[in-house]
């Protein structure tokens, strides 16, 4: 994307905004922050499903959000790298969905992969 790395990290860092990019992403709400760690709790999906999330900012290099319960459990993790003229963001994610049978599993992961690149297009008119 073309926007330099600090204005990037100004919109990926405002995790409480994250419903604005992330379909699928109903709402979040904070239960503590100390210093660069918040947990927070999520809702998601069209059945408001809750989970709790632990999210770690390193300043302008990476936002790692760990879903300790919930419909999916495991990492997201957004991570940027200053190119000459922009910023290359990269979204990935290690996760297991638990109570999903295996065959919707496939459904599940292209649902994310939209939605991934949804949240990456949102991101870069955010951060122009």
């Amino acid at each position: 994307m073309p926007a330099p790395v600090d204005r990037v990290w100004e919109v990926v860092s405002d995790v409480d905004s994250e419903p604005r990019y992330y379909p699928g992403l109903n709402s979040v709400r904070n239960i503590s922050r100390n210093g660069n760690v918040i947990e927070r709790e999520v809702t998601v999906g069209f059945r408001d499903s809750r989970g709790k999330q632990t999210v770690m900012l390193n300043p302008k290099r990476s936002v790692e959000v760990i879903m300790k319960e919930g419909v999916m459990t495991g990492t997201r993790t957004v991570t940027l790298t200053p190119l000459d003229g922009g910023t290359r963001i990269d979204i990935s994610w290690d996760i297991e969905v638990p109570g999903v049978p295996a065959l919707f599993r496939g459904n599940v992961k292209n649902r994310i992969a939209k939605g991934t690149e949804e949240a990456l297009d949102r991101i870069a008119r955010a951060a122009q």
